[in-house]
């Protein structure tokens, strides 16, 4: 198993809004918990965060295992996101990922971030 490849594999998806190559990375019934969206279907939310995006850059700053949970794994990285309306909404972030036991498959994703200007920036594309 070689979870921080799909780590890696996750980002340059998101970074390229690659949702059939980001949906392959999840187990069927896997979920996103975002500040943004809520909790919702990883197939789900990928569709919506990707038809709301024109652009995006991702720095990848730090990859960590966790010391008491062989399936969990955190990213500390920083999003240069560009909103489909061309506004930028940047953020520094943490996701925590949950593995599938004996597998590669993320079962979660917990996205952790201020999202005090993203939050209305990106409700304004849906005005």
């Amino acid at each position: 198993m070689n979870r921080e490849k799909v780590i890696n594999e996750y980002f340059c998806n998101l970074e390229k809004s690659a949702y059939s190559d980001m949906i392959e990375l999840f187990t069927e019934d896997a979920v996103v918990e975002s500040p943004l969206l809520g909790t919702m279907k990883a197939a789900e939310f990928y569709k919506e965060i990707f038809s709301k995006t024109s652009n995006s850059k991702i720095t990848l700053m730090n990859v960590c295992k966790s010391v008491s949970d062989e399936n969990t794994a955190v990213a500390h990285f920083h999003y240069d996101w560009i909103l489909s309306d061309g506004m930028p909404a940047p953020f520094e972030c943490v996701d925590i990922f949950t593995f599938q036991p004996n597998s590669d498959k993320i079962v979660s994703v917990k996205i952790i971030y201020d999202s005090f200007k993203t939050r209305d920036q990106f409700a304004k594309i849906d005005r």
